[in-house]
């Protein structure tokens, strides 16, 4: 089974906001931050982590501290407990089930896949699950663990999946030896590169081959530039005061 032409052609058809659009008084991953994204037509950008009992939240950090305030990690804690606690502009932490909701069937979803060296399988069920419930939404998945991304080769090939790459700290013959490798193993539909790293010759190789290009996280319009000659779509950022 092949992945889903309409998510690849989603995958270019608009700028994706990282995040969500959020900024001084919008919080970023949350719902508040996603439907500003909608009303400005971009696609949205999202990161999920896995509670203790299995559901799937929407959050990017590893620690709870910076945007709830409480204390330790997504894992550490069952949903219901998560439900209670804000993020700064007083929404909760979203769980992806409500996301999934909100898009529909016509607004393209990137789902960021956090692992923190924890096996993959119970996340990768979990989301693929929630996507599972809403098929016709247009979401792929992505993550920079590659082995996450060869999960859903094996077990979920209908959905469009993505490996997240960066050169920064992995530069010389060992960084390009470990971009290969997980380029095979993630076998993924396309690739989500740092913008600090454009041009490089790994965008240029997955052009070449067809695979669209995004690009990340893109905050200037010297950027947008950049990103216009070097890649297929942004994940971007508006200027915050």
């Amino acid at each position: 089974m092949s992945a889903r032409p309409d998510v690849l052609r989603a995958l270019t058809a608009r700028p994706f906001a990282h995040r969500g659009l959020h900024g001084a008084k919008v919080s970023e991953n949350g719902m508040a931050a996603f439907a500003a994204a909608i009303a400005g037509h971009f696609g949205i950008e999202c990161d999920v982590r896995l509670s203790r009992d299995g559901v799937v939240m929407v959050f990017h950090d590893a620690s709870l501290q910076r945007m709830t305030g409480a204390t330790g990690a997504i894992g550490d804690h069952d949903a219901a407990a998560i439900d209670k606690w804000m993020l700064p502009d007083g929404g909760c932490v979203p769980r992806l089930r409500d996301l999934l909701h909100l898009c529909g069937t016509d607004i393209p979803l990137l789902i960021e896949i956090k692992v923190d060296g924890r096996p993959v399988a119970p996340i990768c069920i979990a989301v693929a699950d929630a996507l599972a419930r809403r098929p016709m939404t247009l979401a792929a998945v992505m993550s920079f663990h590659p082995m996450a991304m060869r999960w859903f080769a094996r077990h979920r090939p209908d959905l469009v999946r993505g490996l997240v790459v960066t050169e920064r700290n992995r530069r010389g013959w060992r960084g390009r030896w470990g971009r290969a490798l997980a380029l095979w193993w993630a076998k993924p539909d396309f690739v989500a590169c740092d913008i600090r790293d454009l041009p490089s010759s790994l965008s240029v190789r997955m052009r070449q081959r067809g695979l669209p290009v995004l690009t990340w996280t893109v905050r200037s319009e010297a950027e947008q530039e950049r990103a216009a000659l070097h890649a297929d779509q942004i994940i971007f950022e508006p200027p915050h005061d």
